[in-house]
């Protein structure tokens, strides 16, 4: 640590002085590290940064990368929900966003009075999204021809149409108007579970069969409202891992923008391992913006920047990687009370990492404590040939964070994966 502290007086230093300015552009070579998995990783993501210095001056890439980040920062998703009352809305909503209905903040549910004003429930922990319960079509002052106006359809990014038992006349013709403003919408058929369970009963019961019939149950009803090629979800907003609810998660990312993706990914609830190597792909792809951003505070001696702006940095980073894993204690309580485990249970399978609650400045210290890997002479020398003008404070800055952010992903994946061995055990 103690080059970056040098640097971060704002004591100018020859090796790092106009580093930047210095950058190669040559083609790329292989760095030879101890560690094979390391050597890939960090080789891939250099290999990226030079691809980006082929294109850009040195200057460009680090501004590129802080102009992504800030885009990922302030990137909103917002999601409209509409349906009758009593369809299941609320609970859908606080599905989307992992928290129970006897949680502050959470949608109320059960017997109320119907929705006349859209209103709004950010998710807890990536505020950029916003779950919207909109009035149902029909209702009140809200019919078809001028709904979108009157909840100012503009505002959102897609729309999820609900039913609990069928799709009507109003549905369909809700769908014909949002599809005139270019705007995607879902049907979401929820309370598989109750319907599951009155059929159970029955000689003979089938789910796949119960599920078939539901299915064309709804598609009739929405190609006879003049609806084309409908895309319907079966969901149980208390059996998230069950039925469409994970297929409807990766439809509404896959069906969005970069920006809107990540997002997406980095707050859905994870149900399956390949559910989690989406997000652990997600992550990668912003991994080395972060390390970059933390070799620009080793290699450039600006007036007031310290340690712990690239502190901060890392905390928020590490925080949000374990709260898209469900690795925090809020997740843990709603996982364990949805698949009826004790929470303690879930809690020792996470092995490699702390709960986000538990990640602080203190903590990221401990982790960028110099590595015989990655403070090694050797390894510094390696990065500083491999982007000549960044220097062995630079290499040091870069390696150190980016060897970090890795290594705590990798971390975070294996202990969600443990979670989920939990959760069928």
């Amino acid at each position: 640590m103690v080059g970056l502290l040098v640097c971060n007086k704002g004591d100018p230093c020859p090796s790092c002085h106009s580093a930047m300015a210095l950058v190669s552009t040559e083609p790329s070579q292989t760095i030879a590290l101890p560690d094979a998995n390391l050597r890939e990783d960090i080789n891939d993501a250099l290999s990226e940064m030079r691809v980006s210095l082929e294109q850009n001056s040195p200057e460009e890439v680090l501004a590129n990368a802080e102009k992504d980040l800030k885009a990922l920062m302030n990137t909103r998703l917002d999601i409209a929900i509409t349906g009758a009352s009593g369809t299941g809305k609320s609970s859908l909503v606080n599905a989307f966003r992992n928290i129970t209905e006897s949680e502050e903040g959470a949608a109320e549910t059960g017997v109320k009075q119907t929705t006349m004003i859209p209103e709004e429930y950010p998710h807890p922990h990536f505020p950029g999204i916003t779950l919207w319960d909109l009035p149902g079509i029909g209702t009140p002052g809200f019919q078809p021809k001028e709904y979108l106006q009157k909840i100012n359809f503009s505002r959102y990014d897609f729309f999820i149409i609900v039913a609990s038992e069928r799709f009507t006349m109003n549905d369909a013709m809700l769908a014909s108007e949002i599809q005139k403003t270019k705007k995607s919408f879902y049907f979401v058929r929820t309370k598989v579970d109750q319907a599951m369970d009155a059929e159970r009963r029955k000689p003979n019961f089938s789910e796949k069969q119960t599920l078939e019939v539901i299915r064309k149950y709804c598609l009739f009803n929405l190609i006879k409202g003049g609806v084309v090629n409908p895309r319907i979800f079966l969901v149980s907003s208390w059996h998230l891992n069950m039925y469409d609810f994970p297929f409807l998660q990766m439809t509404l990312a896959n069906d969005l923008n970069d920006l809107k993706r990540f997002l997406l990914f980095m707050a859905m609830s994870p149900f399956s391992r390949e559910n989690l190597l989406e997000k652990k792909a997600a992550m990668e792809a912003v991994i080395w913006k972060k390390a970059l951003l933390s070799c620009a505070i080793g290699v450039i001696p600006l007036p007031g920047l310290s340690l712990s702006v690239d502190i901060g940095l890392l905390v928020t980073t590490l925080k949000d990687i374990c709260k898209a894993f469900g690795l925090d204690e809020d997740s843990l309580c709603n996982l364990a009370n949805r698949v009826g485990k004790p929470v303690d249970v879930l809690r020792s399978a996470v092995k490699k990492t702390p709960l986000a609650n538990q990640i602080n400045p203190q903590f990221v210290r401990s982790l960028i404590t110099p590595s015989p890997l990655v403070g090694s002479a050797m390894v510094l020398e390696m990065i500083s040939d491999f982007i000549p003008g960044m220097g062995s404070l630079g290499a040091y800055s870069f390696s150190t964070s980016f060897y970090m952010l890795k290594r705590f992903l990798e971390d975070a994946m294996k202990d969600a994966e443990n979670v989920l061995a939990k959760v069928v055990e």
